[in-house]
């Protein structure tokens, strides 16, 4: 639920008005932007003085390990946790003195889906909107163009207990977008959905940052974050261990192919020990509990290399570099640890 103290919005922007996906998008200045943030908890640093800036209408991403500090971070951001230390602002303001001016601007994706379960699809809304003091004569036609923007136009009078998990999560990002936010907050927005409904999940996201809005979202999906950020920083235990965009991240930390080969988890690691002393012309060789990880230019000629010393894997597979062989490099674990 939404505090009652979210200042109104007024369906009927102007150019002075700080809003607007066309406005946001001719200014340099950077919407979002942090300097040596950070959060504790008693003893224990969530967020460890990090910096960085998100820019108007671009895909910003954080990317981690469950309890690396990216859900933290974001509730800073959305000024319902204050920060320890450090500055943050956002289009300029500090989301602790000026809470309900900032959160009037900015769309919240939660990861858990907090919908009133007992009303229906557009009531959920219509309800959501009024919390920001929005008129009905505005939230009855922007609930329909929501609805059809997130594809729920036929369930717009079910009861929410009855949609699938995907259309929940599609809800939940329309509910974000009944202000017109010129900030989209996305917490782990396809957690625990199937592919078809995370790809029309990825749809949607395109069609907003395709309007200008500012998507600003955590994953620990690798796919994911090579899919929807322009720009993302990699973190772990509260801290940032590299930042770029995800290519520019795979060509600084990782090689250009990666041969995956297991041998059963009793053997894993005696051969991966083996191969770094004999296999030559590699970058890295990476042992997993279940599979070895050769880093090289040329998997498949790595692949030959590894059979050529009498070693027969269970099985192979040579793909691309990504994101998790990054975290990997950076880190020395997975991202779903």
């Amino acid at each position: 639920m939404v505090p009652a103290t979210l200042a109104r919005v007024s369906p009927e922007r102007s150019d002075a008005d700080l809003s607007g996906p066309a406005s946001a998008t001719t200014t340099a200045t950077p919407v979002i932007e942090a300097r040596t943030l950070t959060k504790r908890y008693g003893a224990v640093t969530a967020v460890d003085g990090i910096d960085f800036a998100v820019r108007p209408g671009e895909s910003f991403g954080l990317l981690g390990p469950n309890g690396a500090g990216k859900s933290t971070t974001m509730r800073m951001i959305g000024g319902v946790s204050q920060r320890t230390d450090g500055s943050l602002t956002i289009m300029g303001l500090d989301p602790e003195r000026h809470g309900p001016e900032v959160r009037a601007h900015l769309g919240v994706v939660p990861q858990q889906d907090n919908l009133d379960e007992e009303l229906t699809v557009r009531d959920n809304l219509i309800v959501y909107g009024r919390y920001f003091g929005l008129p009905y004569s505005y939230l009855r036609p922007k609930a329909a163009e929501l609805l059809e923007f997130a594809q729920l136009t036929e369930k717009a009078d079910v009861r929410v207990d009855d949609l699938s998990g995907g259309m929940k999560r599609r809800l939940v990002i329309a509910r974000g977008l009944v202000n017109e936010p010129r900030i989209l907050l996305l917490d782990e927005p396809t957690t625990g959905l199937d592919p078809q409904a995370r790809h029309i999940l990825w749809d949607r996201l395109f069609r907003l940052k395709e309007t200008g809005t500012t998507l600003v979202l955590t994953t620990h999906y690798m796919d994911e974050a090579e899919q929807l950020c322009d720009r993302l920083i990699v973190v772990d235990h509260g801290r940032i261990m590299a930042e770029g965009s995800p290519a520019a991240l795979i060509r600084e930390h990782s090689s250009r192919e990666v041969l995956e080969v297991r041998f059963g988890a009793a053997r894993n690691a005696e051969v991966a020990a083996r191969l770094q002393r004999e296999l030559p012309r590699v970058d890295r060789i990476e042992s997993l509990p279940d599979r070895v990880l050769v880093y090289a230019h040329d998997g498949e000629s790595a692949l030959e290399a590894v059979t050529g010393l009498g070693l027969e894997p269970v099985t192979s597979l040579v793909r691309r570099s990504s994101l998790e062989d990054v975290f990997l490099t950076l880190t020395g674990r997975s991202l779903i640890d």
